[in-house]
């Protein structure tokens, strides 16, 4: 009886050990797995609403932090047809809009629907900074020049996101104002079309971001 019951404790001792692994196996796993996507809306920018165009025009954006980088997918639907338009990473969601970085394109099908997934820097860590004035390159001259030398600034976070025309006459074809703006890859693009101007200014999506 005494052996039998040895047996018994034993057995139960073997179960807990088991779950308490299982456990920490299960935490460990989670820890391994990071942080969780973060995912939000873009809404058409706030010089189309005051237009009246870009009615239907939206976008959902998952950044999924990778680690050293983090993984960006917008998703776009409600746009023109067949239309290109310009990414940028963006200190403020409206004009003046601060510091810009372009990222990258985002073209529309037929049905107005655009995707593509960008790599990079995403999150509350993103920021630009330039601790002193040196030469930059001059490629553009025209319609807006490129500068000859940054200017100084500590670091800035940009935290929202935003997308223009390629092409003032694209922005016109879609009923937007036709004003010929710098963001694009050679400084003549369209006004902006979508934006992330439904999070606070200082407050951007990106911030929600954690590496």
């Amino acid at each position: 009886m005494k052996s039998t019951v040895i047996a018994r404790v034993g057995a139960l001792a073997g179960v807990v050990t088991l779950g308490l692994a299982g456990a920490a196996f299960g935490a460990n796993q989670a820890d391994a797995a990071g942080p969780s996507p973060v995912k939000f809306s873009m809404v058409r920018s706030a010089n189309a609403a005051a237009i009246g165009c870009l009615a239907d025009a939206r976008a959902t954006v998952t950044i999924t932090p990778k680690g050293a980088v983090e993984q960006m997918r917008v998703v776009a639907d409600g746009l023109p047809a067949s239309t290109e338009f310009d990414l940028f990473v963006i200190q403020v969601p409206n004009a003046p809009f601060g510091l810009s970085w372009y990222q990258g394109d985002l073209e529309s099908d037929a049905y107005g629907h655009a995707s593509q997934t960008y790599v990079g820097r995403f999150s509350n860590e993103t920021f630009s900074v330039a601790p002193g004035v040196a030469p930059a390159p001059v490629r553009h001259k025209s319609p807006f020049p490129d500068a000859a030398s940054n200017p100084a600034t500590a670091p800035v976070h940009q935290f929202h996101l935003g997308a223009w025309f390629n092409s003032p006459a694209d922005a016109a074809k879609a009923g937007c104002q036709p004003t010929v703006t710098p963001f694009n890859g050679d400084h003549n693009a369209g006004v902006q079309a979508l934006s992330t101007r439904n999070f606070a200014i200082g407050a951007g999506p990106l911030s929600k971001v954690h590496p």
